[in-house]
């Protein structure tokens, strides 16, 4: 125990010595010198002390300020004056005292003593007067020795006096960040828990002759828990953290940052065993080049990083973590093994993951017993833990705003859609277009509910513009898909360009809009992914043709000749045709119960995938056609023909 708190008391010790270099002595001369300026200036304009006066103390009076001017014009009335620089003191003829600024003139002078005047000129200097010529020259001088000290020493000299005052946030004590608090990557943690078990426990790793990692490389999309990973090694292991960005190693002087490599990795030596944490990496592991251009600094950075990584001894128990979220950008020299051995990808949480970590941020929040946490986690897609943080958030926010005192499903819903759409707009829109809009996603919902069987379920149907969607269909997976077979790529390309077909089938074709821009794109996308990467199309085969956008050329493909990548193009033109061709078939059967649900989109603006599946089937609605439930829970009446009807 007494160990540990010398331990601290030396940490402590040193980093007090480190805050005095050699900017502090400059600090300190400037200090010196504004004082003693201070005191110059009460030295010299000080007050004069009372005169005695019949056994009373009685003020003198005070001296009259003359001009230059004033001087000239009175100069038959002064008696005497006593010159120092600028300054002039002396008495008028009537025993007036005054103060004036002069110039030296020795016709002036002349003119004066003409007059019977008496002029004393003082060129006599004081240590004030003394200290502020030399300090100045002192202090260039000593500038002068502190650069060339710094050029003799190199990196240690200059650069170091600089990096002792260090950039890394420092934790003396233990994180109280654990595994606990680390939801959703399952796997990585496993993957780590050596690290764990060997700065708990090393001579066990000693007796079999094994090496632990020196270095452990984190990679992955921002906001999958990196930097909350690396605290929670160090949490869970109970040893210091020691924590860097690697833009901190960069500075405008040459050597800086190599003068801080060597200052963390000393700072983590002497307090080890301990966890080295270096975030955003790539801002000094890029890798190098060989053309003379190239930043010679940064590059001087990461060769001194190399060294450090490679110097130190198996058992000095400093494990280095980086994180990135461009592993492809590093220098191969520092994924090498001996630096960092491990690299460990942190994937975007899958659908367990993410009701993990919804689970985790929901004990911080107060969430209503009917919000169903399994079914924000189907609808969160793509989202890392920090988005499904923020998602919480922004429904907490929501509920606060609709004075509720927990999170209510509808919070939860409009705080996804704002993340994935953006906010509600508030648009003067013509009656003309929200009935289009209307029809528009009746028809995605309608052919949704058709290929049912094949596709992720509907959620919802809404006509609120968000962004720059007018409305949007929402389906939500039941599980994780890693691969989707040929029926559900044409079931999906069907449901995208349902839109347009249903605008064509209900106001004719020259009634149609550009509301299906997106549709389109995302429909043209899935089918040529489908066709050059998946080899889903007989008539391409089995050839995988690769992407590429060559400005200002004319090929469209790569590994292609121009009759291949016409005949792609041919097959993109075919599948859409006849996806477009599927969904006009299907809601020209059902014209009637599209209809129904267009109407009902209208008075509702919103429609959950049960009351979608109940107008389909024909069954009468659960909550009725004449009403309809606002974002707040409160019914309003059906609102007539304001949509244009």
């Amino acid at each position: 125990m007494e160990d540990k708190k010398s331990k601290k008391m030396n940490i402590k010790n040193k980093l007090k010595r480190n805050k005095w270099d050699g900017s502090s002595t400059f600090l300190a001369i400037f200090g010196i010198l504004f004082i003693a300026m201070i005191i110059r200036a009460f030295v010299i304009g000080g007050v004069n002390p009372q005169a005695l006066q019949n056994g009373q103390n009685v003020a003198p009076a005070k001296p009259i300020e003359l001009s230059f001017s004033d001087v000239l014009r009175r100069a038959p009335d002064i008696q005497t004056m006593e010159i120092r620089g600028e300054d002039a003191t002396g008495t008028l003829r009537d025993g007036t005292k005054y103060n004036a600024t002069i110039k030296y003139d020795p016709d002036l002078l002349a003119k004066i003593a003409e007059n019977g005047a008496s002029i004393k000129i003082d060129n006599s200097k004081t240590w004030v007067d003394y200290l502020g010529t030399w300090v100045p020259i002192l202090m260039g001088l000593f500038f002068i020795w502190w650069i060339f000290r710094g050029f003799k020493a190199g990196a240690g000299g200059l650069s170091r006096s600089l990096a002792q005052q260090n950039p890394t946030k420092i934790s003396t004590g233990k994180p109280k960040t654990t595994f606990k608090d680390v939801a959703g990557i399952d796997s990585e943690k496993q993957e780590l828990m050596e690290i764990v078990d060997f700065l708990k426990d090393k001579e066990k790793f000693k007796e079999v002759g094994a090496r632990i990692p020196r270095g452990i490389l984190l990679s992955g999309e921002p906001g999958t828990g990196k930097t909350l990973l690396a605290r929670a090694i160090a949490g869970e292991a109970n040893v210091p953290f020691f924590a860097a960005s690697g833009s901190d190693f960069s500075g405008i002087i040459v050597g800086l940052g190599v003068a801080k490599i060597k200052e963390i990795f000393d700072m983590a030596k002497r307090n080890a065993p301990c966890i080295l944490f270096i975030d955003e990496i790539d801002a000094i592991g890029q890798r190098r080049s060989t053309h003379s251009y190239n930043d010679q600094d940064r590059e001087q950075t990461l060769n001194q990083l190399l060294i450090e990584m490679d110097g130190f001894a198996n058992d000095t128990g400093i494990i280095v973590i980086g994180a990135t979220n461009r592993p492809d950008m590093l220098d191969p020299a520092l994924l090498r093994p001996g630096r960092f051995d491990r690299q460990v990808y942190i994937d975007l949480p899958d659908l367990s993951g993410r009701r993990e970590i919804l689970d985790l941020y929901a004990k911080k929040v107060k969430i209503a017993p009917d919000v169903d946490l399994q079914d924000v986690a189907r609808g969160t897609t793509g989202f890392s833990g920090a988005d499904l943080e923020n998602l919480l958030n922004e429904a907490a926010l929501h509920a606060v705003r609709g004075g509720r005192k927990e999170i209510a499903q509808v919070d939860v819903e409009e705080a996804r859609d704002k993340i994935l759409m953006g906010p509600r707009k508030v648009r003067k829109m013509r009656p003309e277009d929200i009935k289009l809009t209307a029809y528009h996603e009746a028809g995605h919902a309608f052919v949704s509910i058709m290929y049912a069987d094949i596709t992720d379920p509907i959620h919802k149907a809404t006509i609120i513009p968000r962004g720059r969607a007018l409305g949007m269909v929402q389906h939500l997976p039941i599980d994780d898909k890693v691969s989707m077979t040929i029926a559900e790529v044409r079931a999906n390309l069907s449901i995208a360009l349902a839109g347009r077909a249903a605008e064509e089938v209900f106001f004719g074709a020259d009634k149609i809009t550009t509301g299906a821009e997106s549709d389109i794109a995302m429909a043209t996308r899935l089918t040529r992914y489908s066709i050059t990467t998946a080899g889903l199309s007989k008539k391409i085969g089995l050839a995988a043709i690769n992407q590429v956008n060559n400005f200002g050329s004319r090929t469209a493909l790569e590994n292609a000749s121009e009759k291949t990548a016409e005949l792609v193009d041919n097959e993109v033109r075919e599948w859409l045709t006849i996806a477009h061709n599927d969904a006009t078939k299907l809601l020209s059967k059902n014209k009637e119960t599209v209809k129904k649900l267009a109407e009902e989109l209208l008075a509702r603006e919103t429609l959950t995938g049960e009351e979608i599946k109940e107008i389909v089937s024909g069954k009468k609605s659960s909550k009725g056609s004449e009403k309809a439930k606002n974002p707040s829970g409160k019914t309003t009446k059906k609102p007539g023909n304001a949509h244009g009807k």
